[in-house]
């Protein structure tokens, strides 16, 4: 029931053409950039799709990143902006429910994203790299390691924009955080498992026992940023 009202007032406030044309603005890198250089990249050793992500995969990573940041921001700026969360609090409903909602129904939108974008790649895979069809599988693990990679970022900017009730305040912050996991992807594990770097670590090159680490890592992640939440809306429902 409220995961569907979430879905109805994100459809009201734009978030869903937002998110898909971002989904397919992101999903259009690879295409444009392998169709620029394909001699390039098909004179490159190794798997078709590791090749394209290696190539790719930052950039489409930061437009996802920059994706959820704008939904969280508007999620929440509908809530307080018209004074709705006021009027949710009269319901009879959970608050941290309505934000598991929110989690859930901005999660389906950033896996339609991560489809197209995965669509895009496939597309190129098979157009350029022929021999690379065999590898799809390969390619459907990966883009479901990525969408575990944006869980926490999602978490954590859902966390940000329902402590904001200026949208400005949350946007720069998330801004600011997505340009500081661009810099640090590329250095320790410790760091590139902070939540707005992790969504730049791929599938590919990665060793079993990181794979593993990192998916719990992002799991954990993810249960602290709902716990917190889950406080937060104590102490508010206490205090005001």
């Amino acid at each position: 029931m409220i995961f569907a009202l979430e879905l109805k007032k994100m459809r009201r406030t734009g978030f869903a053409p937002i998110f898909l044309g971002g989904g397919l603005l992101a999903g259009a890198v690879p295409l444009i950039d392998t169709a620029v250089r394909t001699e390039t990249f098909t004179r490159l050793p190794g798997e078709p799709f590791s090749i394209l992500m290696d190539a790719n995969w930052s950039m489409m990573a930061q437009l996802t990143i920059l994706l959820i940041v704008c939904g969280c921001c508007l999620i929440y700026h509908t809530e307080y902006a018209e004074r709705g969360d006021l009027k949710m609090r009269t319901l009879p409903v959970s608050q941290i429910g309505l934000f598991c909602g929110k989690f859930g129904a901005a999660l389906l939108y950033t896996l339609a994203a991560l489809v197209f974008q995965g669509m895009a790649l496939a597309f190129s895979g098979f157009y350029w790299f022929p021999e690379g069809i065999a590898d799809f599988p390969k390619l459907f693990a990966g883009m479901g390691y990525e969408l575990a990679m944006l869980l926490p970022t999602l978490a954590l900017m859902l966390l940000i924009a329902s402590f904001c009730q200026n949208m400005w305040g949350s946007l720069g912050a998330g801004v600011i955080l997505t340009f500081l996991g661009s810099m640090i992807h590329g250095e320790h594990l410790t760091l590139t498992m902070l939540p707005f770097a992790a969504p730049y670590r791929t599938l590919y090159g990665t060793s079993a026992a990181d794979v593993k680490t990192g998916l719990a890592i992002c799991a954990i992640q993810t249960l602290l940023f709902l716990l917190i939440e889950i406080i937060y809306l104590r102490e508010r429902r206490l205090h005001v």
